[in-house]
């Protein structure tokens, strides 16, 4: 059955980001079951379909049976820089780590989810170069290649550990995801780096420590060689699919597993919240939005999306889903009140109704702040000469200055409400019908 995209909506509650966990670890759990598969996408932040396969399935997935753990963005500062490591190479970090290294708390962290007794398998996303393939085909295919492949360390953990053949279930996964190619020559097969022995670098990485604590973990990687985002997250997405069904692990999806409906999932970036009194739809803001009332420090920055970070550049605050710049927001401090109340009264399309504080002011033609005493609104992009405060007014869709808006249509403004010149909250007033002069 296929699902309208414009109706899925993200179901967790994330973490402010002033909280000090140095490790975003999500849960989908189920009662009295022990089975976990733990996925881990962003230990390189250059690669960009481990990572945003991790968001979708945090995200767009529920688990009826068993339990997922979701680590979607393990090097956040990567992430946003766009670079595989801005500390090193955290993925040779695993077997020694300096005390002054500056990823040495998300190491230690991640170790420990690890190593936790819950823990059945671990699944760690990667885009590699080219086509793996076992004899030499070129530049792009050949055995030296990394994408498209299921990697293992070695064939077999303790005979009594579950999911412990590795290479059994490493290759029938890439069998079964082999039934499902986009295109004939992205075929998936194991790599077996055989890491004890022959391979000194990949001894420090994260699946190598996980097997040497006797946990099953494997390495998917899509190929950088694929022409989009959306065909390497399909088949990270697949292959974490064919695990959790060898898990037993019970899912549904609220979409069609193909390139399109994955395409259309990375426009949704989903909500930013800012200090619990401003919400910001970012799938469809400007690129730049300007004087947004916070506090002088001590902000709050929460998203809905789990790779929803803030960087401070200059003066401004930068909004980012995983490696991608969404928004810059030009800050305009106020100190803000604490006494405001939480709702307030409007009359939209000549009906009064009473909203919480940050609601959504839908409108078909006209809407009508209704004053308050101490209050003050400010309509953002309207101007009525002479007046301080714009509560009070009927105010349409034609008396917007355009460059005003929040959205790239230009139907979403801003109505902030202030007491005492102290901000107290902001909504957002969305036209869903064009004005038409009569």
């Amino acid at each position: 059955m296929k699902h309208n995209l414009a109706k899925l909506f993200f179901t967790l509650c994330l973490c402010p980001l002033l909280l000090n966990a140095n490790v975003q670890l999500l849960k989908k759990e189920n009662a009295d079951s022990n089975t976990t598969l733990l996925v881990i996408g962003g230990i390189h932040g250059d690669e960009p379909g481990g990572y945003f396969s991790a968001s979708i399935l945090a995200t767009h997935y529920k688990i009826n049976s068993n339990n997922l753990w979701i680590v979607p963005n393990l090097n956040k500062d990567s992430i946003q820089k766009n670079d595989r490591g801005i500390y090193g190479d955290m993925n040779r970090k695993f077997a020694l780590i300096k005390n002054d290294d500056k990823d040495r708390k998300i190491v230690e962290e991640i170790k420990e989810i690890i190593t936790q007794k819950n823990v059945s398998l671990v699944l760690n996303l990667h885009d590699g170069n080219g086509f793996y393939r076992k004899t030499d085909k070129g530049n792009i295919f050949n055995p030296n290649a990394w994408g498209q492949t299921c990697v293992i360390d070695q064939c077999d953990l303790n005979q009594t550990q579950p999911f412990g053949n590795l290479n059994t279930i490493a290759f029938d996964v890439k069998n079964r995801i082999n039934k499902r190619l986009i295109e004939d020559h992205h075929t998936f097969d194991v790599k077996n780096t055989n890491t004890k022995f022959d391979d000194e670098a990949m001894q420090h990485s994260l699946t190598f420590f996980a097997v040497t604590h006797n946990k099953p973990a494997f390495a998917i990687e899509s190929s950088k060689n694929l022409p989009s985002l959306s065909q390497k997250v399909f088949y990270h997405l697949l292959a974490i699919e064919e695990f959790m069904k060898i898990m037993e692990i019970g899912f549904t999806r609220e979409f069609d597993l193909d390139e399109k409906n994955i395409a259309a999932i990375l426009q949704m970036h989903g909500d930013l919240n800012i200090n619990d009194n401003i919400s910001i739809n970012l799938s469809n803001s400007k690129k730049s939005l300007n004087f947004i009332p916070v506090r002088a420090e001590g902000n709050v920055f929460t998203f809905s999306n789990p790779l929803g970070s803030i960087a401070k550049e200059g003066r401004n605050f930068v909004a980012y889903i995983g490696n991608e710049k969404v928004v810059t927001l030009n800050p305009q401090y106020f100190k803000l009140n604490q006494t405001c109340t939480d709702k307030f009264d409007i009359i939209i399309d000549g009906v009064k109704e009473t909203l919480k504080k940050t609601s959504d002011i839908i409108v078909n033609t006209n809407f009508n702040i209704i004053k308050q005493s101490d209050y003050r609104v400010n309509v953002i992009g309207f101007t009525a000469e002479g007046l301080i405060d714009e509560s009070g007014i009927n105010i349409e869709l034609k008396d917007f200055d355009k460059r005003f808006s929040i959205d790239t249509n230009n139907k979403v403004y801003r109505v902030e409400f202030y007491k005492n010149d102290d901000f107290c909250h902001m909504s957002k007033v969305y036209f869903i019908q064009e004005h038409k002069n009569e």
